[in-house]
Parts: C-alpha cells; sequence; structure tokens
C-alpha cells in the first residue's frame, strides 16, 4: 500500500493562500496543494511555545499542545475587550475597606506576552469591601471571557463577575487560560468582590478575551477598539486527474481535534471528478454528543451509507479511518472497527477534490486538523485497528 495523500503528521509547509500536501506513491515525492482563505491576520501558538501573529491568508500551524503541530481552523470571532493586554486602561476600583488594586505594567512575559502584575487587597470579606478591575462594557451580547492568570505568591481565590452572578475560582501560581461562559456577560470584572475569605492576592495577567460564542478561540489583540479575526475558509485541494483516490478501493485516515462539542455540524467532503457536487463521500463531526458520521451520496441527492460513532471526547484527539472496497465500507475509530455498511453502487470516477467543509461551501470544518492520509487500498481489520490506536 501507499500514501497518496499526506497533510500534516509534522510534515507542514505553507505560503500565504497555501497549504501543501503530497503524494509519496512509488517513493516519489509530489506536492498537491490545498487552496486556503482568511481575509484578516490571525494568531498562533508557534513552535517555541510564543504566541506569534501571521499575516491575512497564512495558515497557522499552531503548537500549543502538540510537538507535530496542527493545522487551526476557527470560526470568525471577535475580541470585545479594547485593551486586552494594557490593563492601565482598565479601571480599578475599591469600595469600603477594600484598597485600590495595585497595578504594574510589563511585570513579566507569558508566551511572548507583555503580562502585568495586579495585587488586590481588603482588611475584611463581604461585598461591601471590594478591591477590582474593569474592563469596558461590551458594545454587543457575549458570553464566553476567557484571560491568562497566574498567582505570583501561593494560591489564592478571586472573584469574577461577567454578568448578573458572582464566581469564585482559585488561581495557582501556574499561567493558565481561565475560561468562563454564560449567557449575559456585559463587561469584564474581578478581583475581591465577594465573600471569599482571602485578603490578598497577588496576580499576574494578560491576554484578555470577551467574544460571541460557546467556547474560547484564539488570542485577538486589541489596542483600543475591539478586533476581529475572520472564519478561515476555502481549504480545498484540486487532485490532478490520476487515482489519488480511486473510485473503487480506498482508504481515508483523519486525525482531529474538534473545538468543541456545541451545535455545529463540521464537514470534510471527497467528491467526485467532473460529475454533480452531491457524487461524494463526508466525514461530519454532527451536532453535539460527540458524533461523527461518514455519509455518501448519490447523483439524486440522497444518502447511500451512512456510518456513525459517538466519540468519548471529540474536543481530544481522535483518529477515525474509513475504507470501502467495491461495494463494502468501514469505520475505525480510536483503535476499534466500529461499524460497517453496503453501498447501493460504485462512484462514476475517481475522487478529485478534498475540501474542508460540506460541498456546498457550508459546514465548514473548525478544529485542529493533525493528519490527513490517503491510501490507494482497502486496509484490512488489523491495520485500521492498528492505525488508529490512540
Amino acid at each position: 500500500m501507499a500514501n497518496t495523500l499526506n497533510l500534516g503528521n509534522g510534515n507542514w509547509a505553507t505560503k500565504k493562500d497555501s497549504l501543501l500536501a503530497y503524494n509519496s506513491e512509488n517513493g516519489n515525492f509530489k506536492p498537491l496543494p490545498f487552496s486556503f482563505e482568511r481575509a484578516s491576520s490571525a494568531t498562533v501558538v508557534n513552535k517555541a511555545g510564543l504566541i506569534e501573529t501571521v499575516g491575512s491568508g497564512e495558515p497557522r500551524i499552531d503548537f500549543s499542545n502538540d510537538a507535530k503541530g496542527a493545522l487551526l481552523l476557527e470560526p470568525s470571532r471577535t475580541n470585545l475587550i479594547t485593551y486586552s493586554e494594557d490593563f492601565s486602561q482598565w479601571n480599578l476600583i475599591n469600595t469600603g475597606d477594600g484598597q485600590a488594586p495595585i497595578l504594574t505594567s510589563g511585570y513579566t512575559t507569558h508566551l511572548g506576552l507583555n503580562a502585568s502584575r495586579i495585587i488586590f487587597s481588603r482588611t475584611t470579606t463581604s461585598t461591601s469591601n471590594t478591591s477590582s478591575i474593569r474592563g469596558n462594557d461590551y458594545t454587543q451580547s457575549t458570553n464566553t471571557f476567557s484571560i491568562y492568570i497566574k498567582s505570583n505568591t501561593s494560591n489564592v481565590n478571586i472573584d469574577f463577575r461577567l454578568g448578573s452572578s458572582i464566581v469564585s475560582y482559585e488561581i495557582t501560581n501556574e499561567w493558565k487560560r481561565m475560561e468562563f461562559n454564560g449567557s449575559d456577560f456585559y463587561r469584564s470584572y474581578f478581583g475581591f468582590i465577594g465573600n471569599d475569605s482571602d485578603l490578598y492576592a497577588d496576580l499576574s495577567i494578560v491576554a484578555a478575551q470577551a467574544e460571541a460564542g460557546s467556547y474560547p478561540t484564539s488570542y485577538i489583540p486589541t489596542q483600543g477598539s475591539i478586533g476581529t479575526r475572520v472564519a478561515e475558509t476555502g481549504v480545498d485541494c484540486l487532485l490532478p486527474n490520476e487515482s489519488i483516490i480511486d473510485n473503487s478501493t480506498a482508504t481515508v485516515y483523519f486525525e482531529f481535534e474538534a473545538l468543541a462539542d456545541d451545535a455545529s455540524n463540521r464537514w470534510i467532503s471527497f467528491e467526485e471528478v467532473g460529475i454533480a457536487t452531491d457524487n461524494q463521500f463526508e466525514i461530519r463531526l454532527a451536532a453535539g454528543f460527540g458524533l461523527i458520521q461518514i455519509v455518501t451520496r448519490s447523483s439524486g441527492g440522497g444518502q447511500d451509507v451512512t456510518m456513525s460513532e459517538t466519540l468519548t471526547d471529540i474536543t481530544a484527539n481522535n483518529k477515525i479511518a474509513l475504507n470501502y472496497n467495491g461495494l463494502n465500507w468501514k469505520l475505525a475509530v480510536n483503535g476499534n472497527v466500529t461499524d460497517t455498511a453496503t453501498a447501493a453502487r460504485l462512484f462514476n470516477d475517481n475522487i478529485g477534490k478534498i475540501k474542508f467543509s460540506r460541498y456546498a461551501n457550508t459546514n465548514h470544518f473548525y478544529g485542529k486538523v493533525k493528519d490527513l492520509k490517503v491510501y490507494n487500498t482497502a486496509l484490512t481489520d488489523q491495520e485500521l485497528i492498528n492505525l488508529t490506536k490512540i
């Protein structure tokens, strides 16, 4: 067997508006370019563990939790906090016997960003005795807030008030991106606000972000106004007129992490050459419940084969493989062959296009793409198990 398409697995080549896969069949390297679109700059954690800004149209290879890196694809988001790093522009607030917070800009660094130091203190615990910092009111509805934060001393409990309720969290002396989800956030507001027993907190903070969405995305820096990162779209590869993905037998391997187990549908489509766009098969991360589906479609738009598996955690590292040999289809997930199906027909022609979206350019795949491989044969059950073993 040979890999007729390879994308990722630590071998990344990117440039503006393009991402390079390759065909290693017969020991030869043949480039297979994917187009790529994003009409704004964006940030990513690079190999050195630093947050780096890349230009418009540049693919992002994220190394935040994987030494091999992963292609990061995200929806459009806006950071509604107008000063994400310059906390001297935030309001320092105290009431009762609470002391005005002491802020030191540029105190340390984290992920290559200049982090501030802030000290909160009060004499007694009470909602009337506060010491806190507050950012701008949001200009539109939002429900996710995040910030990198750590204690400069021992563990301490501080309060976050983002909407109508106050929530207390323990801050340790290890950097962590604190993430909060809710439904009525209208400003960034944290420190000593409630009845926690702690009276003194010495913290380092950086990269505050408030966004409309059910989960936090990559950091969007701001310096006086809100900032927007545009979605990645148009990630697709027009295959050459050769048998990269055969119409009668092949195996596709995909390793990924979803950004969230939310209500969105995220697809990868494999389309036939020169036939109506609904002659294809699809890998779908279906809405909710960690469901992954494999669907083939006939020229009339109906579903021919449907296989599925519910993942334990769709946001964790997952490995899937599907193959077809004539009319017989198999699905393997994380070391197990989980489903089989029989198709009513063969494809008319070889697969000619791969899209990280639905065939109609909707339902874009958002997540971390770690590895995509195509084999020119249907693997055995044991090979599928070995390939997808976590």
